[in-house]
């Protein structure tokens, strides 16, 4: 598979990938390192806090979010990094079991004026469980070498 550049983006795309279950044991483990608090770390305080039980922190989430990115299309672009995230929500408690997967939109995309050898692609990146059901949003940005500065092409369009 060839590599992905900034001209292989097309606005207002979608791509739906992975299958990521999330165990127990795994959610204690990232809280007991990064986010030790008890609805995190222990199933019985967990059904007495507002979540109703076991559930992964957030910043899991993001962390299994930003892998399933990678292992979707990431892995094989020519990705610059990224400079910022616009948004992050969280909708609905990660819990032990849950079979995750990424639904991804593009929602901008321009080519640097100012550095020709590359451009920004900007997504709705959504992280769904086995029900379908929007676990976390994030809104970001990715910056792409382009295959060709000098290109005529408009950003986002064939040519």
């Amino acid at each position: 598979m060839s590599k992905l550049y900034f001209e292989d983006f097309r606005l207002n795309s979608a791509m739906t990938y992975g299958a990521y279950r999330v165990t127990a044991d795994e959610i204690r483990s990232f809280a007991s390192e990064y986010d030790p608090q008890p609805m995190h770390l222990d199933k019985a305080e967990a059904r007495k806090s507002l979540l109703g039980g076991l559930a992964a922190s957030g910043w899991q989430s993001c962390s299994i979010l930003m892998r399933m990115i990678i292992d979707g299309f990431l892995h094989n672009a020519a990705s610059m990094g990224a400079g910022d995230i616009d948004e992050v929500r969280w909708f609905k408690p990660l819990r032990p079991d849950d079979v995750l997967h990424v639904r991804h939109t593009i929602i901008g995309m321009r080519a640097s004026q100012s550095k020709p050898d590359r451009g920004f692609v900007n997504f709705h990146f959504q992280l769904l469980n086995q029900n379908d059901e929007i676990v976390m949003e994030q809104r970001n940005g990715i910056m792409f070498e382009r295959r060709s500065p000098a290109t005529t092409e408009t950003a986002g369009e064939p040519a």
